[in-house]
């Protein structure tokens, strides 16, 4: 099994910055792909940024230009960088990872448990 660890959210004034950080832990062969989701009140969980195998990234176009993500496999993990944040960035934020745990088999996803970002003066 695979664990997921995440930390540093919490309340930031718009214009303000967060990062968050996700630790995997378990058993862990390889990491495919490592990201960002994120659900605010009465809206579908949506995808903020992901980082590929070779570090090709992919960002929310809403976020684009203000979110940085970093993964470190050696470390398993993977950090949001947010700056410039708006009230509309106010969710629970989710990391996801994509594991594959023993060589031959297919990747699985594996989510945090979220944390909260609340943007607002």
């Amino acid at each position: 099994q695979v664990q997921l660890v995440e930390s540093g959210g919490g309340l930031v004034q718009p214009g303000g910055s967060l990062r968050l950080s996700c630790a995997a832990s378990g058993t862990i062969f390889s990491i495919n792909a490592m990201g960002w989701y994120r659900q605010a009140p009465g809206k579908q969980r949506e995808l903020v940024a992901v980082i590929l195998t070779g570090g090709i990234t992919n960002f929310a176009d809403s976020v684009k230009g203000r979110f940085t993500i970093s993964g470190d496999n050696a470390k398993n993990t993977v950090h949001l960088q947010m700056n410039s944040l708006k009230p509309e960035d106010t969710a629970v934020y989710y990391c996801n990872i994509q594991v594959v745990t023993r060589w031959g088999r297919p990747p699985n996803d594996y989510w945090g448990q979220g944390t909260q970002v609340t943007v607002s003066s």
